[in-house]
């Protein structure tokens, strides 16, 4: 919005133009979706307390969680307003990757707001049912792969790609539809998976997505594409808006939701962050390494998976308690020893990922 208004004043006076760079507008977009959350974090806190938006503790969890019970939850939605305002500002609301992604992140959310409602409000220990959050995420996430596919300019733009291959690049053709599905539905199914400690799954989250923006403004950037042997994607390069402001509203929800924490994240905060930073990831062709980079939400999902597989075929659990976090827990690591740890792993991960940038 910023970006039209800027470009329209920079006739009459010309370092306006420097807001049409991505770079100031992506700092500006931190700042801005930090100093929002910063500012509407306790009125949002306060809200929830008023209106008794509490969090429901899992009787057969660790016990040290009991102590948590009625803590506010939903406070996701904090996050999805910083980001949207954020970007609405500072983004190039001409781009269709932006319309693309929020839309995405929205619809997730949405279906995490019901989720949450249905336990928080409702009193439904259940929520929304599995298989009907299950069936609204395969819509949005199709939807989404579709639009991709349908207006997709270039071969580049679905074509699969692995790191540390110079010269592979798999056109998957219409079968990119499924495979696009697979990455947001899943990665918005295991960074909420990971959501089970103060603080664990936003700053994996922060982190996952500022590398992103790395991958979006050189993608988006044919010179530093060309250079470094990935596949220039026009327009993507403004995706960095984006990821800025998630970068930004995260730091800023981890200052209340941070270890003891003042505020949850819920499922409208993490269902649609997984599936932001999937879509994304979707777009720059770099889903490999958003596993790799998100080493700690894979791990988690695979956690889950490895307890309910082992337990019904074998009747043993391989873990003390699935996701993996809770496991450390059992065994008796302190809850922020368990944070930090994989916070830690986290930043590994990352740094893995971005040096897959140069070691093709």
């Amino acid at each position: 919005m910023l970006v039209w208004l800027a470009d329209y004043l920079s006739q009459f006076y010309s370092p306006f133009a420097v807001f049409q760079y991505l770079t100031l507008r992506g700092i500006l977009a931190v700042i801005t979706a930090l100093v929002i959350s910063w500012v509407a974090g306790p009125v949002v806190i306060r809200q929830l307390n008023r209106l008794q938006m509490g969090q429901a503790i899992r009787s057969d969890g660790p016990q040290s969680h009991l102590s948590k019970a009625g803590t506010p939850t939903m406070g996701g939605a904090l996050i999805l307003l910083s980001i949207f305002i954020s970007t609405l500002l500072w983004g190039d609301l001409d781009n269709r990757y932006v319309w693309i992604v929020l839309g995405t992140t929205f619809a997730f959310g949405l279906v995490g707001w019901v989720d949450d409602y249905r336990k928080v409000v409702e009193k439904n220990p259940r929520g929304l049912p599995a298989r009907w959050k299950y069936l609204w995420q395969s819509v949005f996430g199709f939807a989404a792969a579709a639009v991709l596919y349908g207006t997709a300019q270039s071969p580049a733009e679905i074509e699969l790609i692995l790191p540390f291959f110079k010269d592979f690049a798999l056109y998957m053709g219409p079968f990119y539809i499924l495979f696009t599905y697979l990455v947001i539905v899943g990665t918005s199914n295991a960074v909420n998976l990971t959501d089970g400690l103060d603080g664990l799954a936003i700053l994996p989250t922060v982190l996952v997505s500022g590398a992103l923006g790395i991958f979006a403004y050189l993608t988006g950037n044919i010179q530093f594409a060309t250079y470094l042997n990935i596949p220039y994607i026009s327009g993507a390069g403004e995706l960095l808006i984006f990821t800025a402001a998630l970068c930004g509203a995260g730091l800023g929800f981890l200052w209340f939701n941070t270890y003891p924490a003042m505020v949850f994240m819920g499922d409208v905060g993490a269902l649609a962050l997984g599936a932001a930073l999937g879509v994304v990831a979707v777009i720059v062709r770099q889903e490999i390494v958003l596993f790799i980079m998100g080493g700690v939400f894979v791990i988690e999902t695979l956690s889950v998976i490895l307890q309910v597989a082992s337990f019904k075929l074998t009747g043993k659990r391989i873990f003390r308690m699935a996701p993996l976090h809770h496991h450390y827990e059992l065994k008796g690591w302190p809850e922020p020893r368990v944070i930090v740890r994989f916070w830690i792993i986290t930043v590994v991960l990352v740094l893995i990922g971005l040096a897959t940038l140069k070691l093709r």
